[in-house]
């Protein structure tokens, strides 16, 4: 199974993943001004909220996405996207298999897969029904601490090899995406860019302009 045509057409842009704020309000509102600026794709991740707080704020981010039309998945929880009917899930190596989270959501949502540094992920990824693979960290990330093994030419290999659209992720600025993007990257993710900047919209309006 690959991505169907309409998720190639969403899975492309900015790939906004959210913080472990417990701050729901201020969560809320800058998301919302990214969203209304562009984004193209929303994950809720947030690894430390409890289940109380995690479904507030995933319905809350769920309710503005539907207002500015763009897809909401969330991180790891398939069981929470499945009681919310979220547009998908994103999986890494410590979760659930693609396999297993496309079985329980079915074949219309989004299955996005982490995939590291490993081709070999991304092929199984792509063999299991994913609707797209994660390459990362290029570059030191606030957020997520992996080592930075991920060399760009995985860029170039994906591309050859595979038919999913791939998103680069780890420290993203607009700088740093630029060559990526150049590559051939289908989207970039980011967080702390955006949810700690001055103006979070004008971020997100930079990052769409490598696309275009």
């Amino acid at each position: 199974m690959s991505a169907s045509k309409q998720e190639l057409r969403v899975l492309r842009g900015l790939y906004l993943v959210t913080p472990n704020w417990d701050d729901t309000q201020r969560l809320l509102d800058v998301t919302e001004s990214a969203l209304a600026a562009g984004v193209s794709l929303l994950q809720y991740r947030h690894k430390t909220a409890n289940i109380e707080l995690r479904y507030a704020q995933a319905s809350a981010l769920q309710s503005l996405c539907k207002k500015y039309a763009v897809p909401f998945i969330i991180n790891d929880f398939v069981n929470l996207s499945l009681q919310l009917n979220a547009d998908g899930v994103h999986v890494g190596g410590s979760d659930v298999s693609v396999a297993q989270a496309r079985a329980s959501l079915g074949a219309d949502k989004i299955v996005g897969a982490s995939c590291y540094g490993d081709l070999g992920l991304a092929h199984l990824a792509q063999l299991q029904g994913a609707s797209y693979m994660a390459f990362g960290g290029f570059y030191p990330s606030a957020v997520k601490q992996y080592p930075v093994t991920t060399c760009p030419s995985i860029v170039d290999a994906a591309n050859a090899q595979l038919t999913l659209p791939q998103v680069v992720i780890g420290g993203m600025t607009v700088d740093l995406a630029r060559p990526l993007v150049a590559r051939g990257a289908h989207m970039v993710a980011a967080i702390s860019s955006v949810y700690n900047a001055n103006k979070p919209a004008q971020v997100v309006k930079d990052f769409i302009a490598l696309f275009q």
